[in-house]
């Protein structure tokens, strides 16, 4: 038996005695390749954090000492130590591990974060708390923070807070160059990290090699020994302890299966490309025919295609590191001087930017492009990144227009559209494989605010956006096969809608059913049901969508089948429907 097996949780760790340390990093490092080559998952930052996280729980007094990982993607060695070792086995599956903090998982977990840049403020206010309650003589609070994720506006706040409450936190900042993509910033280019924290009031130690356990526990236990707020430093490196992940830990952030003697990726399925690959080559395709366009994201070049687009035009695109905040308000900027920027940033994410895109986009009608990759249920990454809520933050948005393709062919049109119509708009299009449609070779432009009808129908109307359109068609196809004739909608437009063309098809059909990968609360459904409200009040409307709750991870064909928005599910909705006689506004989960 090795020494990990004997590890169920911390106190067991700080059983041992110091020199064993090293071969516990050993036996967790070798674990944590193992389980990456079999089924993937957040790769390259836990290999790099295997010691510290060790040392944390070696030194610190977990629970009742309060450690905050920032974000998740470096806490796979943190899960291990902390009782679920063979649950990281089935991490970011359904009844598995979350890939990232869930204070529901474990009273280890401490502050739950999908999103970077949180944990300095969290572990401030735990600190604060502890003071007020008069737990503070014992307790010690340590945030432990990337250098990319220290780049996020929130970081440097809570640091100038800490500074100014003098409290006894530890942030633990660790400098490995990377956040997922390559770090940027001025800050990362001087590395002065020592005169800016001084500068805040707070007390520097380090820099230290956070791979040596020799070195690295007793400046943990210097640290908690402190009544003040201190940064220590320490100076990883991601994917360390495997070789492919240390040469290219950019690309090991987030890996599928692997063969692990090679670090070749073990071979899927072949099928279409990913709707990102195709927004990537659409963006293509229309900057190269108008210098206008720029291209901006929040530290996610290979989440959003960006790299790609980069290849063919190096000088026309920026990263700015993990600030949405600033992504949207610097595209403001490039927009008041005839720039056309297009943001590419995760759904989930861009609620970050919420009243950048209000008050320094909207309210100024300025022609900036969101392009929302990973809109919709996304599967293993669950409800930290779930895009289930913004139809509901941007359609009270005045000035933004909101749409979403059913194909490939339609988001090259809708992007286009989106460039030339000189006003905010938001494109939101969905994680994984696309539809397979053939794409023209030259965009054509969508008359904004025109929805399709793709088929009619006497009984009912189907109603689909995006992604929800084939499921539309194909539970049409269902419905007709049981003696039910159903129209189907594409609206294209979540904002603003065709109420023409709902209208007619309203008071043709009697009833409409409308389907989305949206929160029902606020989404495509509830837009539907305002405009029929005066334009054909007679008419039946059910609204298909997710219920009023966070969605787990999964396999995202199951969030879809659980949620009955694929299409066994919603002809299933809609025969129940029509056996009985709903009220107006029925809802469906």
């Amino acid at each position: 038996m090795g020494l990990l097996e004997t590890i169920k949780r911390p106190e067991d760790l700080r059983q041992l005695s110091r020199g064993l340390l090293g071969e516990v990093a050993r036996e967790l490092r070798d674990e944590l390749i193992e389980i990456g080559s079999s089924i993937g998952g957040h790769f390259a930052g836990s290999l790099g954090t295997v010691e510290l996280s060790i040392a944390l729980h070696y030194v610190y007094d977990t629970p009742d000492d309060r450690v905050v990982w920032d974000v998740g993607h470096q806490a796979y060695g943190h899960k291990a130590l902390t009782g679920r070792r063979e649950g990281l086995w089935q991490v970011k599956k359904a009844h598995g591990p979350s890939g990232f903090l869930r204070r529901s998982e474990s009273t280890y977990d401490v502050f739950g974060a999908g999103h970077a840049g949180t944990s300095i403020s969290a572990a401030v206010g735990i600190a604060e708390a502890a003071r007020r309650t008069g737990a503070s003589a014992t307790r010690r609070v340590v945030a432990v923070i990337g250098d990319g994720a220290s780049t996020a506006g929130m970081s440097f706040e809570a640091l100038n807070h800490a500074g100014h409450l003098e409290l006894p936190v530890c942030v633990v900042y660790n400098e490995n160059g990377m956040s997922i993509a390559p770090n940027v910033g001025g800050l990362h280019k001087t590395r002065d990290v020592e005169s800016y924290v001084r500068a805040l009031g707070l007390e520097y130690r380090g820099p230290i090699d956070g791979h040596d356990l020799e070195t690295l526990v007793p400046a943990l236990e210097e640290a908690r020994a402190l009544d003040r707020p201190v940064v220590l430093h320490v100076r990883t490196q991601k994917g360390h302890g495997y070789a492919p992940a240390e040469a290219d830990p950019f690309r090991w952030h987030a890996t599928a299966p692997f063969e692990r003697q090679s670090g070749d990726r073990k071979k899927g399925g072949g099928g279409p490309p990913s709707w990102t690959a195709c927004f990537a080559e659409a963006l293509g395709r229309i900057a190269a025919e108008d210098p206008r366009v720029v291209a901006i994201t929040a530290a996610m070049p290979d989440g959003t295609g960006l790299d790609k687009f980069e290849k063919a035009f190096p000088d026309r695109v920026y990263d700015v590191g993990i600030a949405e905040q600033h992504a949207v308000t610097f595209a403001a900027g490039l927009a008041t001087e005839g720039l056309r920027p297009v943001c590419a940033i995760y759904s989930s994410f861009l609620q970050r930017g919420f009243d950048q895109i209000v008050h320094d986009v909207a309210l100024q009608n300025l022609p900036v492009v969101f392009a929302m990759d990973r809109a919709g249920l996304v599967g293993a990454d669950g409800p930290t990144h779930h895009g289930l809520l913004d139809i509901a933050y941007l359609r009270g948005i005045p000035n933004l227009v909101i749409a979403a393709p059913r194909d490939e062919n339609e988001l090259q049109n809708l992007l286009a559209t989106a460039v030339a119509s000189e006003r905010p708009f938001a494109v939101r299009y969905p994680r994984g494989a696309a539809t397979g449609t053939p794409v023209q070779e030259r965009p054509q432009l969508v008359p904004i605010g025109r929805g399709e009808l793709l088929r009619d129908g006497s009984d009912l109307a189907l109603v689909g956006l995006g992604k929800t359109v084939p499921v539309a068609e194909a539970a049409a196809d269902a419905l007709r096969e049981r003696g039910v004739s159903a129209a189907v909608v594409d609206a294209r437009f979540a904002k603003p809608l065709d109420t023409e063309l709902l209208g007619g098809v309203a008071r043709r059909c009697g009833r409409i059913v409308t389907v989305e990968d949206h929160f029902r609360s606020g989404g495509f459904g509830s837009a539907v049901l305002e405009a029929l409200a005066a334009e054909a009040p007679e008419a039946q409307v059910l609204t298909v969508g997710l219920d009023d709750a966070f969605v787990e991870h999964g396999e995202t064909v199951d969030q879809w089948r659980a949620a009955e928005i694929d299409a066994e599910g919603l002809v299933g909705r809609c025969v129940a429907w029509l056996g009985g006689t709903p009220q107006r506004g029925a809802a469906s989960g």
